[in-house]
């Protein structure tokens, strides 16, 4: 089997999951939330270690798709949905979570220090959040064009041919 053997029609489709789940395993070492200026990547949290290894497994069942011709979409439907709930989890919790800490951390400093507390840095979500969220998206959309695809040939039962 040769390199150009990947390139053939009719697998050509499984390079977009290829991309997404490269692109998915990246996004956790990037920053994730950002808190004063501060980024905090994703990487020694766990659930940045799912979506890297969740993007790592993707971009394998892609790749062996291409190389074998065998459909795959099944898997990288699962794959991307849990990713999305991953993702989308850690959009919502995370900037609140290290908001919290961030304010903890500064009230901790303003009762050693004796002076008046002052306001918490705020948190916002880092730019590895959002390339997640639409890599595992395109692993979902991807994954459910298997079922797109058996909805556009609706089965037709044959007309009984009882009358003669």
């Amino acid at each position: 089997m040769s390199i150009a053997g990947i390139f053939r029609p009719g697998m050509r489709g499984y390079f977009v999951p290829l991309v997404a789940g490269v692109l998915l395993a990246a996004s956790a070492f990037l920053p994730w939330v950002i808190v004063g200026g501060t980024p905090l990547k994703g990487v020694p949290d766990v659930a940045a270690l799912w979506i890297a290894g969740l993007g790592v497994v993707a971009a394998v069942l892609a790749l062996l798709s291409l190389i074998t011709r065998k459909n795959s979409r099944h898997p990288l439907l699962l794959i991307g949905l849990v990713s999305l709930g991953i993702m989308f989890l850690s959009w919502r919790i995370l900037p609140q979570t290290a908001g919290e800490r961030a304010l903890t951390i500064s009230q901790a400093f303003a009762i050693v220090e004796n002076t008046p507390m002052g306001a918490a840095p705020d948190a916002l979500v880092g730019s590895g959040i959002y390339l997640g969220l639409a890599a595992s998206a395109v692993l979902v959309a991807f994954g459910l064009t298997i079922v797109v695809r058996r909805a556009a040939r609706p089965y037709v039962a044959a007309e009984p041919e009882d009358d003669v």
